[in-house]
């Protein structure tokens, strides 16, 4: 059997992953209790052979022992967790414009607090999460159709290498496997004529191929990604997110990720890239 447990902090799509899963013909149960689950395992064994569940810190305890359940479940299933998470700025703005109350703030805790005392409940979970969904930036067409990619993977069963570009002073892609600096690379922004532009744009690139320095660390990201990729593989990864990141996101990290998806399409790995905060962001296979 393969089994979803689907979780994360209240807001951050739950819901939309659950009925993305259930598209897939997953047999899906909402809200279920962590010690409950194996007993439901054991229930539809036989009968369904792709089943989701969601688990919310309703459910959970400071007290509840995830290891014993997990461990079980991993014996009996072939298990995935899937963890989504936002920005807490944009989970606050989702309850505002939803007029919907937090789950926990029931219990008198302002919302600031209820969201971190549920962030500690459901600690132990992400931690041990195999996949982890930022869902800050995305639609809830864009969640669905991201969450049934990691799923699906593709028709080789190779992995999925996820290339994305970031601004540092937007914060960390909290989905992020791999994190690359750029920002010690020659920067464009400082040429009055290339500030507006990105790294996808001639004018950048040209300015890039200038600098040595700039293909000596493509080239070293690409060796040593290809060199660990059939190891990682092997660990049955479904998908590798590596991000590179730049000051805004626009320029450096959008060329080296461009260049990058070039190399890996080359060997005909699976790629899909993503430019989070390019100013017409975008994402593309």
């Amino acid at each position: 059997m393969e089994l979803m447990i689907v979780s994360g902090r209240s807001g951050s799509g739950k819901t939309v992953a659950l009925r993305a899963l259930e598209d897939l013909g997953f047999y899906c149960v909402d809200n279920l209790p962590v010690a409950m689950v194996t007993q439901l395992v054991e229930r539809l064994r036989g009968s369904f052979n792709k089943v989701a569940v969601s688990i919310d810190a309703r459910n959970l305890s400071a007290d509840t022992e995830l290891s014993p359940v997990l461990t079980s479940l991993r014996e009996q299933t072939r298990l995935t967790i899937i963890y989504l998470d936002a920005k807490d700025d944009v989970l606050i703005r989702r309850f505002a414009e939803t007029r919907r109350a937090h789950p926990l703030s029931r219990q008198s805790l302002p919302l600031p607090e209820a969201m971190a005392f549920e962030a500690n409940l459901l600690s132990g979970l992400k931690e041990r999460a195999d996949l982890l969904i930022d869902s800050t930036n995305l639609s809830l067409h864009q969640l669905a159709m991201l969450v049934q990619e990691r799923v699906t993977g593709n028709p080789l069963q190779q992995m999925l290498v996820v290339l994305e570009s970031f601004g540092f002073k937007n914060g960390l892609p909290q989905d992020a496997d791999f994190v690359l600096d750029a920002r010690f690379l020659p920067n464009p922004y400082w040429r009055r004529e290339l500030r507006a532009l990105t790294g996808r744009d001639l004018a950048v690139q040209q300015f890039f191929s200038q600098f040595p320095e700039v293909n000596k660390f493509i080239w070293q990201i690409s060796n040593l990604i290809m060199t660990w990729l059939p190891l990682i593989e092997k660990s049955n990864r479904r998908y590798l997110t590596i991000a590179v990141g730049c000051t805004g996101g626009q320029h450096r990290s959008v060329f080296i990720v461009e260049a990058l998806a070039a190399q890996f399409g080359d060997v005909g790995r699976p790629i899909q890239v993503r430019h989070r905060d390019m100013p017409t962001g975008e994402s593309h296979g």
